[in-house]
């Protein structure tokens, strides 16, 4: 069953659910999730091109300002994911947004969708600083219009 996401042009990753995810109700942690909005996020970056040592050069760094996750249906040991994001807002100046979606191809239901709004600092200051010219190229060719 191929997966019904939210908006096109995902990008995609795969994640099973390991037991190391899976909590005392028997199925994955609601932090787990977060971790894995983490991993696609960081995965996505680096596939424009603006991995953590990209980020360093630059003295740049997108740091979350706000995530907003709706837990739907749990996720269960074995389960095979898959995990997509999209770059659905980008001022071209301090923020920028994602979403994002989590599948269970095996039955087609959507687990989770989320978004979470970044705000570019400098890395060794903690400050809020403009985005670099750079970031406004790679995160403005991906965006997708909602």
């Amino acid at each position: 069953m191929s997966p019904a996401w939210d908006l096109p042009d995902p990008f995609v990753i795969d994640i099973e659910a390991d037991a190391s995810a899976i909590d005392e109700y028997g199925h994955v942690n609601n932090a787990e999730y977060l971790r894995w909005v983490e991993r696609v996020s960081w995965a996505h970056s680096a596939h424009l091109g603006l991995d953590l040592a990209r980020y360093r050069a630059l003295d740049r760094a997108m740091a979350v300002h706000r995530h907003e996750l709706d837990y739907l249906a749990p996720a269960l040991e074995g389960d095979r994911l898959q995990l997509a994001t999209w770059i659905v807002a980008c001022d071209r100046r301090l923020t920028l947004t994602r979403r994002f979606q989590l599948i269970r191809p095996a039955d087609g239901r959507t687990l989770l969708r989320g978004r979470t709004r970044f705000a570019c600092i400098a890395l060794s200051s903690g400050r809020p600083r403009r985005l670099p010219t750079e970031y406004v190229t790679a995160y403005g060719e991906a965006l997708v219009i909602e």
